[in-house]
């Protein structure tokens, strides 16, 4: 079975359940050397599929999340698988797009996918602990915008999916840990140890695959990225960085520190 071509029956499904046991078949398929990777005919899906609910609001009519109550603890939970949800359809669509890659590009994302549908699993069983499900609160379609933003290039996508938005995930888990600690909520920060440990090895796939390409077309990555940091409508990364997580998945010091100087110099412009 071809791999472009399955992955893309996965992100179609609508159905949670079905998607959920489709990522997993598929990495299982992946890992019995069941899947061809000869690029398919057949033209990408342009939308992934997604269930009824919950909801979908722009990014920014949604209410930051205060850790200050029954409702607004299982918002944030809420909004946590939401993220993962989305990043099983973005970790998908990869393979479906784009084509005439290595093997092991296919197999990364695979893999990729199959653990988000994982931690989308315990994010929602969480949730049900505390008396809602997914769908019943409302989220918003940032990441698949992203997704949208790169479909026509494998380097574009590298960078700003896992390279930008994973690795913002990186930056502010551990302080979601400590407000759910806080907040008596051992089990959920727990589950976000699991998160944490994965989503490094993503960012990490990211990284790899960004430099390849980076590689492949002469580009020096720090300033390839750098670039696409400053195209219209890309979102910044964000101080202050999980520098110990960014370096396990990738990222350099001198990177950072890069970064890191960029970003103060944009907070405080120079006076007239």
């Amino acid at each position: 079975m071809n791999v472009q071509n399955a992955a893309r029956r996965v992100l179609a499904e609508r159905d949670i359940e079905t998607k959920l046991a489709g990522a997993a078949q598929l990495w299982a398929s992946w890992q019995a050397d069941a899947l061809s990777v000869e690029a398919s005919s057949d033209a990408p899906l342009d939308t992934a599929g997604i269930p009824e609910r919950p909801h979908l609001a722009p990014p920014a009519s949604m209410p930051r999340r205060q850790l200050n109550g029954p409702e607004n603890h299982a918002a944030l939970i809420h909004a946590l698988a939401h993220i993962e949800f989305n990043a099983i359809n973005l970790a998908l669509d990869a393979v479906q797009r784009f084509s005439d890659l290595p093997r092991d590009f296919y197999g990364d994302w695979l893999r990729v996918a199959a653990e988000e549908a994982y931690h989308f699993r315990l994010l929602r069983d969480h949730l049900r602990s505390l008396g809602k499900d997914y769908g019943d609160l409302p989220a918003h379609a940032g990441l698949w915008e992203m997704a949208e933003k790169t479909a026509h290039d494998p380097l574009a996508r590298m960078a700003l999916v896992p390279r930008l938005l994973e690795a913002r995930g990186l930056d502010v888990t551990p302080d979601i840990q400590r407000k759910l600690r806080g907040f008596g909520d051992a089990a959920g920060a727990d589950i976000l140890d699991i998160i944490l440990r994965d989503e490094i090895g993503h960012v990490a796939a990211g990284d790899r695959w960004f430099r390849y390409l980076c590689a492949q077309r002469g580009l020096q990555p720090e300033a390839a990225f750098q670039t696409l940091l400053a195209t219209p409508g890309i979102p910044r990364p964000r101080r202050p960085f999980n520098e110990a997580a960014r370096l396990a998945a990738g990222f350099s010091a001198e990177e950072l520190a890069e970064l890191d100087s960029v970003l103060i110099g944009l907070s405080h412009p120079p006076t007239r």
